[in-house]
């Protein structure tokens, strides 16, 4: 299987996984207008198994280092499978609930707080199940980017209506998807051997790990999924059938979706092997300020923003850069 040889190279893989993870919201919006999340999230987390599969098939089987994806699947302990099954459980509640938070209380409250705890959360746990790196710089690091993430929040306020209020709700939601969101990481790594060249009898490889993974993603979607579809957070109820009207865009953009969040999570887990999972974790977190980058710039959603707006975005981006070298260079 491929597996990555330096850390120079891990880095570069970390930075791609921050780019897909800030950026796969924005097949939503280049889905047809109207379309719902929950129908759209059928299609984006079939996108995910695709893409985990064809990883499996191709990179995961080709190379002389690690285990082949068939071997290793057949080899492959009961106990690290469900972990890997929990990881993707896990994942799907928190990623549900914050979509559902951010439609309830805005990005101003939602994404900040869902993905700001989500990092600080995942960072800590991955830390201390595989303790990599300088931790005065990693969490210098996070910081950082916390700080980023925060003042991301103050400039959403800024564009908010003075009238507007927080919704009890949509917090509640952000802060139990953020607290989940950090933790999924962990079951997913737990279930793979550590050091990627020498693989141990009953672990994963990095690559059926993912699979495993986007498998508990595909199951328990039937059963979360559904629940929200019937009874939303926000919005009528939609069904089934509202799924198979939809057309070939919206249905091929959820695919996209789902297929660049999972480049980025299998680069991210490729990653782990020469940065730790802790340092992989944080660096992929930090797509927050890249989607932040995607409003700003592609999206103008700052375009009306008033006086002050920009000094705080300027600074938003500047901690998030400093975090990141600081992240980067704790290993």
């Amino acid at each position: 299987m491929f597996i990555i040889e330096n850390y120079s190279i891990a880095v570069l893989f970390c930075i791609v996984t921050m780019l897909c993870w800030g950026s796969w919201a924005n097949t939503q919006k280049l889905a047809n207008a109207g379309w719902r999340f929950e129908l759209f999230y059928w299609d984006y987390v079939i996108g995910i198994l695709l893409t985990s599969l064809l990883f499996a098939f191709t990179l995961g089987s080709s190379g002389e280092g690690g285990r082949s994806f068939l071997e290793d699947f057949h080899q492959a302990d009961q106990g690290n499978i469900n972990s890997a099954l929990i990881g993707g459980l896990v994942f799907n509640i928190a990623n549900i609930l914050l979509v559902a938070a951010i439609s309830i209380a805005g990005m101003s409250v939602a994404f900040p707080v869902g993905i700001g705890l989500a990092l600080v959360v995942g960072v800590i746990v991955n830390y201390l199940d595989n303790p990599l790196g300088n931790s005065t710089l990693l969490f210098l690091g996070v910081a950082l980017v916390v700080a980023a993430i925060l003042l991301n929040a103050s400039a959403y306020r800024k564009m908010a209506s003075a009238a507007s209020k927080v919704s009890t709700k949509g917090l509640a939601l952000s802060v139990i998807a953020g607290l989940l969101m950090g933790l999924f990481y962990k079951y997913v790594a737990n279930s793979m051997f550590t050091d990627f060249t020498q693989p141990e009898a009953g672990k994963l490889s990095p690559y059926t790990a993912v699979v495993f993974f986007s498998i508990g993603i595909f199951l328990s979607n039937f059963i979360i999924n559904t629940i929200l579809m019937y009874k939303p957070f926000v919005g009528d109820p939609v069904s089934f059938g509202d799924y198979f009207k939809g057309t070939s865009k919206s249905h091929l953009m959820g695919i996209l979706g789902g297929s660049i969040w999972c480049i980025g999570m299998s680069f991210s887990i490729l990653a782990s092997d020469k940065a730790g999972a802790a340092i992989s974790y944080g660096l992929g977190q930090g797509a927050t300020i890249i989607a932040a980058i995607w409003g700003i710039f592609i999206w103008k959603e700052f375009k009306d923003a008033p006086k002050g707006t920009s000094t705080l975005l300027n600074i938003m981006l500047l901690c998030y850069l400093v975090g990141l070298g600081m992240i980067i260079m704790a290993r």
